[in-house]
C-alpha cells in the first residue's frame, strides 16, 4: 500500500513537472532590422508641404540574454519622447512571445523603462527592461 501511494505522488510531480516545462530557446529569433536606424549621433527626418522637419533617432539595446532566450531592442526617439519601440531579437518560443506586445505598450505609455513584468515571462520582461534602459541611457534622454 505505501509503495502504491509513493508511486502515485512520483507520478503526479513527474507530470506537474513535464506540464510546466518550458524549454529554453536554442537560438533566439533575429528580427530584421528596419532599413531606416540612426546611430545615436545620426538622424532621420521628415518634412511635408513646408512643415518643418522633425527629428527621430533611434538607438540600439544592449543584447540580454536570459534562460528563454535573447532580446534586443531599439528605442524611436522624437526630441526626448519615446514614440516606438521595435524588437531587433527575441526569444524564439514560450510565453515570452506572448508578453512581448504588452511590454511595448507599457514602455510607450510610461516613457521609459520602468514597466511592470509579466506574469510567466519575467526573465524577458527583466531583459526587455534592460535592453530598453541601455538605449536611453547611450540617447541620453
Amino acid at each position: 500500500m505505501k509503495r502504491t501511494i509513493l508511486a502515485i505522488m512520483l507520478s503526479a510531480a513527474g507530470f506537474v513537472a513535464v506540464w510546466r516545462f518550458e524549454p529554453s530557446a536554442i537560438g533566439s529569433t533575429v528580427i530584421a532590422q528596419p532599413p531606416a536606424v540612426s546611430t545615436p549621433g545620426s538622424s532621420t527626418t521628415s518634412s511635408s508641404a513646408g512643415a518643418p522637419a522633425s527629428t527621430q533617432v533611434t538607438v540600439p539595446g544592449s543584447v540580454e540574454s536570459s534562460d528563454y532566450g535573447t532580446v534586443q531592442v531599439q528605442v524611436v526617439f522624437s526630441g526626448t519622447n519615446i514614440v516606438d519601440v521595435q524588437l531587433l531579437q527575441q526569444p524564439g518560443s514560450g510565453r515570452a512571445i506572448d508578453a512581448l506586445p504588452q511590454l511595448r505598450e507599457e514602455a510607450l505609455q510610461a516613457q521609459n523603462a520602468h514597466i511592470d513584468t509579466i506574469s510567466g515571462a519575467t526573465q524577458t520582461s527583466e531583459s526587455y527592461q534592460q535592453s530598453m534602459q541601455s538605449a536611453i541611457d547611450a540617447k541620453g534622454a
